[in-house]
This record gives structure tokens, sequence and C-alpha cells, in this order.
């Protein structure tokens, strides 16, 4: 018997906004991959631990440029004491974010991640948290991306669940892989409680 994942204090919810999960563009299988993830975060909720939702600025004329449809947050947010947004310029979470004060104000030392995408916005936030010390679980069936098209004298279509299960792997041995969004715990963080963040205003 696999034993038990040691509850995180915080979830991390990367970029699950509508131009990624919703209509014909959305990632595969996003319809099974929202229902984890809300999961996750009625879990969090319901434990106490902080719920932090990334939301990505892009450029113009991308799909999540910002207040563009594309670009607004898919689940419903509840934002308070324990629940915020907070607006990205870079795939990096922590980068030019509030982020790792938030984590570092409330006593934060283990985070869940999920979200889009596998290789690009989740590896990118869950590789800066290993490297500032925190423990990161990222569960299997909570993260997705796109299919990597065919390339000429390079290769065929990458399908988007080995892409997944790359960028897992190239997180190295620090990052606790578990199979299902199921197995993670949460629990609510002895720090100290966060003033609201305000959604990052960029230009």
């Amino acid at each position: 018997m696999t034993a038990p994942v040691p509850p995180a204090q915080a979830l991390i919810v990367v970029d699950v906004q509508s131009a990624f999960v919703s209509g014909p563009a959305a990632v595969p299988g996003a319809p099974r991959l929202l229902e984890r993830i809300e999961d996750l975060t009625a879990r969090a909720r319901t434990a106490g631990a902080l719920v932090v939702h990334l939301q990505n600025d892009g450029p113009a004329g991308a799909a999540d440029e910002p207040k563009t449809p594309g670009w607004e947050l898919h689940l419903p947010v509840r934002e308070g004491q324990r629940e915020v947004v907070i607006r990205k310029p870079e795939d990096d979470g922590f980068k030019d974010t509030p982020l790792g004060e938030l984590l570092t104000g409330m006593g934060i030392q283990a985070i869940a991640v999920c979200g889009v995408m596998s290789e690009m916005c989740v590896s990118a936030t869950a590789r800066t948290a290993l490297a500032l010390g925190y423990r990161v679980v990222l569960p299997h069936d909570a993260h997705a991306t796109y299919d990597i098209p065919a390339a000429e004298g390079i290769s065929d279509v990458v399908p988007a669940a080995i892409v997944s299960r790359v960028a897992e792997w190239a997180l190295g041995s620090e990052a606790e892989i578990v199979p299902r969004a199921a197995d993670v715990a949460f629990v609510e963080p002895v720090g100290a409680r966060p003033d609201r963040v305000t959604p990052r205003a960029n230009g």
C-alpha cells in the first residue's frame, strides 16, 4: 500500500483561464482536468489552506491577453484572507509577483501545484518553489498541456500526455509526483493570516 502524502498548506492553481480549458482550443482532457482542480480547490478551502490562483497576462493578440474573454479565470474564485488571485507577467509565478512574500508571510512550507501548461508555467513555478526550499507536490492528473506539433526532420507529433510526463520528470527527484489529485491532502498553515493580495496590474 502506498504511504499517504503529507499534507500541503497551499494550493497553487496555475493559469486555469478560459482560453486554455474551454472551447475548441482547450487542452486535451480539459473537462476531467477541471473536475480534479475543482476537487483540489474545494478540499483546500475546507482544510483552511491557502489557495492562490495565478492568472497569466499574455501579450497583445494572445489568447490570454488581459481583459479579453480568454484571459478570465474559468473556475469560480472566493477571494479573501485564504484565497487570492495573483496576476503574473512571466511563466514563473514567483517572478515579479507577491507570491513568494505571501507564502513566507503565512509560514507555508509545502505547496501543491496544478493547472496549465505542464512544461511551461506549471513547471517554471514548481521549479522556482523547489529552488526556494518549498516542498512541492504535483498531482499527475491535475496538470495538462497541448500536443507538440510535428517538426520535419525532428519528430512526429508528441502527444500532450507525454509532454506532461516529461515535464514532471524534468523537475528532478525533489518534486513529489503523485498519481492522483485525490491523493493530495491539505492542512491549515500555522503562520499569520495574509492581507488580501490585489490582482497585479500590468500596464
